[in-house]
């Protein structure tokens, strides 16, 4: 039975402690949170603690806490020798104390509260400062994921920006689709089965394959009108970078 304690208690950690909970052969051991009453995960009382002191030595400590808080929250670890990791897209692994095993184990999703996951498909990617440790690490992924990816830091960053695009951006982009369903009194729900399919092309296509839309075509007149038609001067700056980079991009060999 592998043991693993977690430090944290935002989105990433609260699904972690679930899908570790739900397996036979992890055992989760203990979940450090300052406020004990922020841990909404079913989990036994008892496992909740709040003083680093309180720390049982482990397999695997999972710090999944805010990125300036790494380094900190690492170096107050009890323990010499402790392999350690955290779960942040955009830090270093050598941002962890020097006096621990350093890892990263870094599940590449968009995580809310109340908000189930699969993680059987979440891909996990992993990094590890000693090689012997990749081999817990490997394992306990693969007990919660099907999708297992070694990297090193310099790609998990550009995993985390890509991320960004693909996941934050295009999220705020359906919220101003939705601003401007509601103020021309429109249902947003026409247009869920055009986002789903947009999404699934990308199981057959690439990106630049499925690219549709007055931008890719360089209707200019319709370009025009929809500019014309935006009363909000954000969204219409918006509108014109990504038309601009659309079309920079179909003039690309």
């Amino acid at each position: 039975m592998i043991t693993i304690s977690i430090i944290g208690s935002g989105n990433v950690a609260q699904h972690l402690i679930s899908a570790f909970e739900k397996s036979n052969e992890l055992q989760l051991v203990q979940v450090f949170s300052r406020d004990k009453s922020k841990i909404t995960t079913q989990i036994e009382p008892e496992k909740i603690i709040n003083n680093y002191k309180d720390l049982q030595k482990v397999d695997l400590i999972i710090i999944a806490v805010s990125d300036h808080a790494i380094s900190e929250v690492s170096g107050k670890i009890p323990f010499q020798n402790q392999l350690v990791a955290h779960t942040s897209g955009s830090i270093s692994i050598d941002d962890l104390d020097a006096k621990n095993r350093k890892s990263v184990f870094y599940p590449l999703q968009t995580f809310s509260k109340n908000k189930d996951i699969n993680f059987s498909e979440v891909p996990i990617c992993l990094e590890v400062q000693n090689n012997s440790d990749f081999e817990i690490l490997e394992k306990i992924a693969k007990i919660i994921s099907n999708k297992i990816y070694k990297i090193n830091s310099s790609q998990r960053k550009s995993l985390h920006v890509s991320a960004v695009f693909v996941c934050n951006f295009v999220n705020h982009l359906y919220q101003i689709g939705n601003e401007i369903c509601e103020q021309n009194f429109i249902d947003f729900e026409i247009l869920k089965p055009l986002i789903l399919e947009t999404a699934k092309k990308l199981e057959t296509l690439t990106p630049k394959e499925a690219q549709t839309g007055p931008a890719k075509r360089q209707d200019t007149e319709t370009i025009n009108a929809h500019i014309a038609f935006l009363s909000d001067q954000n969204q219409k700056e918006i509108y014109k970078i990504l038309t601009k980079s659309i079309i920079d991009n179909g003039k690309k060999l």
